[in-house]
């Protein structure tokens, strides 16, 4: 089983650090996501809740994590309850976890089977007085109604409306902004697969491929290399298909003389890595996609000096784009005349760089954080620049994972990314 986990030591502070901020008689319940029928007999690929994960770091569908806060120093009480299956599902699903393994993966010595959920859910409420859960906006299934735990959870609060209900989210939030050590092994080893991905793309691509077999290509290396799988569904984007933001079609032939704009990263032990890259077909830039490119590098360049302490996403969104105005003046984009004279509500850079440049990246590829969170040593961005001309079909975006620091770290910068590097490691011929 490809199942990759950080030491349990780790999952046993987060806890530490989550029941010191929760208040007196008090209780966190916890649960994994639904699995989501696809069809038939078949459902998507689970991915385990990142708060539950964060905390527990077990994997497993049908997962309930409980903790409990007494006060006056009563010792905290942590339990983890998980699926119990028997032979018939055993034999057409595969193994789940032991309790034991559960056990050693957690840190958590009170495990049980979920079905005794409902005693030990009734015999907690008769005392506690505070019930902390997750609250969501992404806590509803595909027809659009609540999840199962949103459900229970809706119950609960109409059951007993003398509780106190109280989300967790801005204390995971503050576990989960500063990474560790061991998550950044971990996100360190999602960017190194994501670099043999980035390496067999260069050594691959030429004109009249598909878009997907670029694709294919990126998922045989992750996949090779033991990453989970994708963090996101990569965008494999051929001339003006780049100019689409989330485009995921990938299905378009891929013409000499156009340029491929490429959006994935790896997943690995549930941390991702998010990287985009964009490169010549053909492998060589024609002068005025060189001039575009150089244009997006500078300013990206230039912007990743500026993930320091103290800053934030909103200044950063700000003084980036006005330095991409600056060089759609230089472009022929725009001029200082329609610079001057414009009154729209939005920058006029806007019209060729649609997006903002940064967000926090770690469990999600889009992590806990806002665009006003105060930056602080140790927290993991996203820098992506970005130039889209449709009409022109170019579109061009350079991302990379940055460390906040005093002197900002890349976790990409080996990664070839000048017109030169980009070229000479296209010359180079096919990686099997």
């Amino acid at each position: 089983m490809r199942y990759q986990n950080l030491a349990k030591e780790f999952f046993i502070s987060n806890r530490k650090k989550l029941i010191n901020k929760m208040i007196d008689n008090s209780m966190l319940m916890l649960f994994s996501p639904d699995k989501y029928h696809r069809n038939g007999d078949q459902y998507y690929k689970f991915r385990q809740n990142s708060n539950l994960y964060q905390l527990s770091g077990i994997n497993q569908e049908e997962t309930i994590l409980i903790l409990t806060q007494f006060g006056s120093h009563i010792e905290s009480e942590e339990m983890l309850l998980i699926k119990e299956v028997n032979n018939m599902q055993r034999i057409w699903h595969g193994e789940k976890l032991k309790i034991g393994e559960a056990q050693q993966l957690s840190g958590i010595d009170h495990v049980k089977w979920n079905t005794e959920f409902d005693a030990i859910l009734r015999q907690q409420l008769s005392w506690v007085k505070n019930i902390y859960y997750e609250a969501s906006p992404n806590h509803k299934s595909f027809d659009g109604n609540p999840t199962s735990n949103m459900r229970r959870m809706n119950a609960l609060k109409e059951e007993f409306p003398e509780k106190s209900f109280i989300p967790i989210n801005s204390i995971m939030d503050e576990i989960r902004l500063i990474k560790q050590e061991e998550e950044l092994v971990a996100i360190r080893k999602a960017v190194s697969i994501t670099r043999g991905a980035y390496d067999r793309i260069l050594s691959n691509t030429k004109p009249d491929m598909f878009e997907y077999e670029v694709e294919a290509e990126i998922t045989y290396e992750f996949i090779r290399q033991g990453a989970s799988g994708h963090a996101y569904i990569p965008i494999v984007a051929s001339a003006r298909n780049a100019c689409f933001l989330h485009y995921v079609d990938n299905d378009k032939l891929m013409k000499d003389g156009d340029l491929l704009l490429l959006d994935f990263g790896a997943e690995y032990a549930n941390y991702a890595a998010d990287c985009s890259r964009t490169i010549p077909i053909n492998g060589k830039f024609s002068p005025r996609q060189a001039d575009c490119y150089n244009a997006v590098l500078e300013v990206f360049k230039k912007a990743k000096a500026i993930y320091i302490p103290g800053n934030t996403i909103d200044n950063i969104n700000e003084q980036v784009g006005k330095w991409m105005q600056e060089k759609m003046v230089d472009l022929g984009l725009l001029s200082a005349e329609e610079i001057e004279k414009y009154e729209g509500e939005e920058p006029l850079y806007k019209k060729y760089f649609m997006h903002g440049t940064a967000h926090f990246i770690g469990l999600d590829v889009h992590d806990v954080g806002s665009k006003t969170t105060i930056f602080e040593k140790g927290m993991l961005l996203s820098c992506e620049p970005g130039l889209y001309i449709e009409e022109e079909g170019i579109g061009i975006r350079i991302e990379t994972d940055m460390l906040v620091a005093d002197e900002p770290v890349d976790l990409m910068a080996d990664f070839p990314i000048t017109v030169e590097e980009i070229e000479r490691e296209m010359s180079f011929g096919v990686l099997i």
